[in-house]
């Protein structure tokens, strides 16, 4: 009940005090009729009444501010989520129609026997270079691969793992330990995803993972809060691979930075 309501009541109440035929007939002045009425509308509890009401009036508004904030943060975690689907759609499209396409064309040379050249110039982890049949690697890789895309993520990092210890200098090594960082980072173990995609960039100096790998170390510091090392990431993106995907997303994600005041 609101004010004008409480006054209409107090009106109404008045008046027929007021028309009153005992009040009428009693010799009383118009101030203690208005006590009285003041008693009588205490006494009803309406002044209580209104009270409550306003208090209750506040708490739903306290309530709907509450809410219309949980919600803006529902709707920001849901952004970042589908952000990070269409991120991973993205480069397993870029990897089955690009990355994986060239090592085909090598399988498929005159020399069929023979590693493609990219994996006789890629450096492993101080293990000598062995020769392995090409189909083999693939057949392998493309086993963790789509366990990765079926979102199978624990057998897939075995997978990739033992695809890595078997076949460190394959022309997909560099793509594989690029999922390994990727699978981490999917799973939010961020920590883990700073460390193999460190070994993306430290270890194939010459793949095409190079940018990618360090937008997403940027990424993983920008969810662990480290905004000013996130923000030193995506400027050595942007200076080292200023015509590149991973520069318009680096640049991107470091305006949506500044914008959240970080």
């Amino acid at each position: 009940m609101n004010k004008f309501k409480l006054h209409h009541v107090a009106v109404f109440l008045l008046m027929g005090m007021i028309a009153s035929p005992a009040l009428l007939a009693a010799d009383v002045s118009v101030e203690q009729r208005i006590t009285r009425l003041e008693k009588l509308v205490e006494g009803q509890g309406l002044v209580e009444l209104y009270l409550r009401l306003e208090n209750l009036q506040q708490e739903v508004q306290q309530l709907r501010g509450e809410v219309e904030v949980q919600a803006n943060s529902i709707e920001g975690l849901k952004q970042r989520q589908r952000d990070l689907y269409l991120d991973i759609d993205r480069r397993l499209r870029q990897l089955e129609s690009g990355a994986v396409a060239q090592p085909q064309a090598n399988i498929t040379s005159s020399s069929p026997a023979t590693p493609p050249v990219a994996a006789t110039e890629k450096k492993s982890l101080n293990t000598p270079s062995t020769p392995t049949d090409p189909v083999v690697e693939e057949t392998a890789y493309r086993a963790a691969f789509k366990l990765l895309k079926e979102g199978r993520y624990a057998p897939a990092t075995s997978r990739f793992r033992a695809f890595l210890a078997k076949h460190p200098n394959s022309a997909y090594a560099d793509n594989a330990q690029y999922w390994l960082g990727e699978i981490s980072y999917v799973t939010r173990a961020y920590e883990q995803a700073i460390s193999e995609f460190q070994k993306v960039l430290d270890n194939y100096t010459d793949s095409t993972k190079q940018s990618d790998a360090l937008l997403k170390q940027a990424y993983c510091y920008y969810e662990l809060k480290n905004f000013a090392k996130a923000k030193e990431l995506l400027a050595a993106v942007i200076s080292r691979f200023p015509h590149s995907t991973a520069a318009r997303l680096a640049d991107k994600r470091r305006q949506k930075i500044s914008a959240e005041g970080h």
